[in-house]
């Protein structure tokens, strides 16, 4: 198998084979985001000889006569291969007709693969056709994760993210129609100090007229190489203190009506988080409220500056 880069994953994806098939990112603009800072380039599609040649290698390891003693001897007995997480910041980015050969290799070498999965933005699929995000759907593209980040309009322009609330309803609705279910990463803290709660609520509104499996909030943590750290050096942002970053998470979860699964599971944030909405929102509430009421700000403010990368 071949990676380039540190690799990205969903927490949940833990289980995933994962296959690349590009690196870095198309937009490669967020004010914030240091993740793909060391790849020399911004963009990169993987060749499909280099995705078949992958896909060769797990195949060879699991059927192999030799390699299945090998992971007997050490006790082991994997499982067939059941999901795939396809790596690179957006890999739903490229033309369906790639996506289709990706697939078709995927189940050519891998036939106990059901799903497909990846990271993807807002305006992935604004160049697919509806009948396009079916034919994707049916290969078995499935379980997508979108860093909308925010609802927050304000936030999104400052950010440069390259999209708007409206956006995120109108293609999100597209998956929908076309069956693939998608989660949501959250950026606590991306709205600025002061504006965290409000933030949080207007990323609710939107959120609550969706359907994502998943709102997966991340704290926004700033690394002086990012384009967001200069900014506040120059006195045009400011970050939300700690505590307040659960003020603004608090909001989230009060204002949240949807049936999802809640989950702050990344090592940006400091308190592990995970629960059933609507079912274990008292219980989340008053998890956060404990937090809110007994921690102090420094001890999650040395959590942060200790904290070496995402």
């Amino acid at each position: 198998m071949h990676y380039t880069g540190t690799i990205w994953r969903p927490p949940y994806e833990a289980d995933s084979l994962l296959l690349e098939v590009t690196a870095g990112c198309t937009h490669h603009k967020c004010k914030f985001c240091t993740l793909y800072s060391d790849l020399p380039f911004k963009f990169r599609m993987t060749s499909m000889e280099d995705i078949e040649r992958d896909l060769l290698e797990v195949r060879t390891l699991r059927t192999n006569p030799y390699s299945r003693m090998l992971t007997r001897l050490q006790g082991e007995d994997p499982d067939p291969i059941r999901r795939v997480f396809l790596t690179g910041a957006n890999p739903f980015v490229l033309k369906t007709g790639k996506l289709l050969k990706i697939a078709s290799l995927i189940h050519q070498y891998l036939p106990s693969v059901e799903s497909i999965g990846c990271f993807a933005r807002v305006t992935d699929s604004v160049n697919k056709t509806d009948e396009e995000l079916l034919q994707l759907r049916q290969a078995g593209y499935n379980g997508l994760t979108i860093g909308v980040e925010t609802g927050d309009d304000v936030a999104l322009a400052f950010m440069r993210k390259g999209y708007t609330s409206l956006d995120i309803l109108a293609q999100c609705r597209r998956l929908e129609q076309a069956g693939i279910e998608y989660g949501f990463f959250y950026l606590t803290s991306i709205s600025g100090k002061g504006r965290g709660e409000d933030g949080a609520k207007a990323s609710a509104e939107i959120f609550n007229q969706l359907h994502p499996f998943l709102v997966g909030p991340n704290m926004l943590t700033i690394y002086p190489e990012s384009d967001l750290y200069q900014e506040i050096q120059n006195g045009n942002w400011e970050e939300e203190g700690e505590i307040e970053k659960y003020r603004e998470l608090r909001s989230l979860v009060e204002n949240l009506d949807i049936s999802t699964y809640f989950a702050a599971m990344g090592a940006s944030n400091a308190f592990q988080l995970r629960g059933k909405l609507p079912e274990d929102k008292e219980k989340l509430l008053a998890t956060l409220d404990r937090i809110i009421s007994e921690v102090i700000e420094e001890e999650l403010r040395r959590y942060r500056r200790n904290l070496r990368h995402l």
